[in-house]
C-alpha cells in the first residue's frame, strides 16, 4: 500500500508538499479504506506546512477553514483537503476548537482526531503512522475513541452520531468505553446543528445497516430533537434493512417506527412529503386511473379517498398493483 494507490491529485498534493520540503501524509478516512481493501473515496492530507505557505503552492486552492489551517485544493480527481499540523485549545461551543496553533508533529495530530480507525497516516514509503492501534482495531472491527472518549465527545459532540454511522456502514461494533460514554454525553448533542444531524442519520440510514440507527435513540443522541422509547421497541428498527435503500423509503421507515417528525429536522420539501404524503408518488402509477374510479362508481371525494387508500396499500405490497386485485381490494367486482 502506497501513495501509487491514491488518485492522482491527491498525489500532486503531497509530491508538491514533499518538493517543497514540507512533511505530508494521506490522513484519516482513506488510509482507512486502502487498509480495508477499499477505493479511497475524499483525501485528506496533513502537513507541516503552515496554511499560507499552502495557498502559495496551490494558488486554486479555497480557504474553506484557514483559521484551522484547512485549505481545500481542487484537483480534476476532486477536492483534497490539506490541514496543517496543529494543537488546539478549549471547545467552548462543543463544536470547534477556540484557538489553534501550528506547532505540533504528526503524533500529536493524530492525537485529536475522533477514532483510532480514523487516526492513522501513510508515510511516502507506505508504512502506516499508527500510533493509537488503529489497526488493531480495524482487525477487531470495534469503533473505539483516541484517547479519553468523555473529552473526545466534549470536544466535539458530533462525534458521537459520525461513531454510530461509523459502525452502520462498516459493520463494526462500538467499543464499550466509547459507548458509555456516548451515554454520558448524549445532552451535548444539543450544540450540533439540525443539519449536520440529519447528514450522519441520513447517511446511517442509507448504510448496509440501516437498523444500527437504533444506537442513535438507544444512547439518547436524538432526545433533544424528540425522546423516543429505548427498550424492547427498537427491535422493530430491523425492519429498516428490508426497505429500499432510498432517502424516502428509509426516512419513512423510521419516522413510522419510531414516531419521530420528520420535520424536527431541516429536510428538502420533496423528502417531508415523501415521509409524510408518500401515497403521492405512487397514485400516478396505480393500475386503476382515477377514470377506471369513476367508472367503478366512485364520484369527487371519494375517489381521492380510494386513490390514497390503494397507493398506501401498493407501498407495502407492490405486486398487488394490478387492477383485479386493486378492484378487489375496492370491494368490487372484476367485471366492475
Amino acid at each position: 500500500m502506497t501513495w501509487k494507490d491514491l488518485p492522482a491529485g491527491a498525489r500532486d498534493c503531497l509530491e508538491r508538499l514533499t518538493a517543497a520540503g514540507f512533511a505530508a501524509y494521506p490522513v484519516g478516512g482513506c488510509v482507512r479504506d486502502l487498509l480495508l481493501g477499499r477505493a479511497p473515496g475524499d483525501v485528506d492530507v496533513c502537513t507541516a506546512a503552515r496554511p499560507e505557505r499552502v495557498m502559495e503552492l496551490f494558488p486554486n486552492a479555497v480557504p474553506t477553514g484557514i483559521q484551522y489551517g484547512t485549505v481545500t485544493v481542487p484537483t480534476p480527481d476532486g477536492p483534497v483537503e490539506v490541514t496543517t499540523f496543529r494543537r488546539e485549545g478549549g471547545y467552548a461551543d462543543g463544536r470547534h476548537p477556540d484557538a489553534v496553533t501550528f506547532d505540533a508533529g504528526l503524533t500529536e495530530d493524530l492525537s485529536r482526531r475522533d477514532f483510532t480507525v480514523n487516526a492513522m497516516a501513510l508515510a511516502p514509503d507506505g508504512a502506516v503512522v499508527d500510533p493509537f492501534g488503529g489497526q488493531r482495531d480495524l482487525e477487531g472491527q470495534v469503533i473505539r475513541c483516541v484517547g479519553d472518549p468523555d473529552r473526545r465527545f466534549s470536544e466535539d459532540a458530533l462525534r458521537m452520531l459520525r461513531g454510530v454511522r461509523f459502525a452502520a456502514q462498516l459493520g463494526f461494533s462500538i467499543e464499550p468505553e466509547t459507548w458509555a460514554a456516548m451515554g454520558r454525553n448524549a445532552p451535548l448533542t444539543a450544540k450540533v446543528s439540525r443539519e449536520r444531524i440529519k447528514a450522519e442519520m441520513e447517511k446511517t440510514l442509507l448504510s448496509p445497516r440501516p437498523q444500527r440507527i437504533a444506537a442513535m435513540v438507544q444512547a439518547g443522541l436524538l432526545d433533544h430533537l424528540h425522546p423516543m422509547p429505548k427498550g424492547p421497541e427498537l427491535d422493530a428498527l430491523a425492519e429498516l434493512a428490508g426497505l429500499p435503500p432510498t432517502k424516502e423509503a428509509r426516512w419513512r421507515g423510521f419516522c413510522a417506527l419510531t414516531g419521530f417528525p420528520i420535520t424536527a429536522l431541516p429536510v428538502e420539501r420533496a423528502l417531508r412529503r415523501g415521509v409524510e404524503r408518500p401515497e403521492l408518488a405512487v397514485i400516478p402509477a396505480l393500475a386503476l386511473s382515477g377514470r377506471d374510479l369513476m367508472a367503478l362508481g366512485l364520484r369527487g371525494p371519494a375517489i381521492s379517498a380510494a386513490q390514497k387508500r390503494l397507493a398506501l396499500h401498493v407501498l407495502e405490497h407492490p405486486e398487488d398493483n394490478t387492477a383485479p386485485r386493486l378492484r378487489e381490494l375496492l370491494g368490487k367486482s372484476s367485471e366492475g
